[in-house]
């Protein structure tokens, strides 16, 4: 799984659960452009690592933020905590690439009138090591 299958399966959860009823989520990852329309989300990995657990398991952690642009802002932190209700039951389950992937470690903080939800979703990677053709036959010739 890479970070752009778990951004789509973000964005695919966060538009089945936010837009069922209306197309006002505007949903975007990667680049924030300007001139953006509230409500909007942004996702963004941050801060990715991968770690040597045993042998050919390595331990993946993705840490992501979605970050939510509330529309109203006379009531921001009203809608921003309404907003970050739902997000911790749309995001602890998303389907990336046909699995269920679990969200850990959710948080949320309000800065400058913008929701930070924060989630990881971690997993083991098994790398495997390419199958390198064995020599056949080795003719060797010594003279003396």
């Amino acid at each position: 799984m890479t970070i752009n299958s778990i951004i789509e399966g973000i964005s695919v959860a966060l538009d089945e659960k936010f837009n069922a009823e209306s197309e006002e989520y505007t949903i975007r990852a990667n680049e924030l452009k300007q001139g953006l329309k509230e409500p909007c989300f942004f996702i963004s990995c941050i801060n990715p690592t991968f770690r040597l657990f045993l042998d050919k398991r390595y331990f993946r952690e993705n840490e992501f933020c979605i970050q939510y642009f509330p529309k109203s802002k006379d009531r921001a932190k009203e809608e921003c905590n309404n907003v970050a209700d739902r997000l911790f039951l749309v995001l602890r389950l998303i389907n990336v690439g046909g699995n269920l992937q679990r969200g850990t470690k959710m948080h949320s903080e309000f800065v400058d009138g913008v929701l930070n939800f924060f989630v990881n979703y971690d997993m083991f990677v098994y790398l495997t090591k390419e199958d390198i053709p064995f020599m056949e036959v080795l003719d060797y010739k010594s003279k003396g």
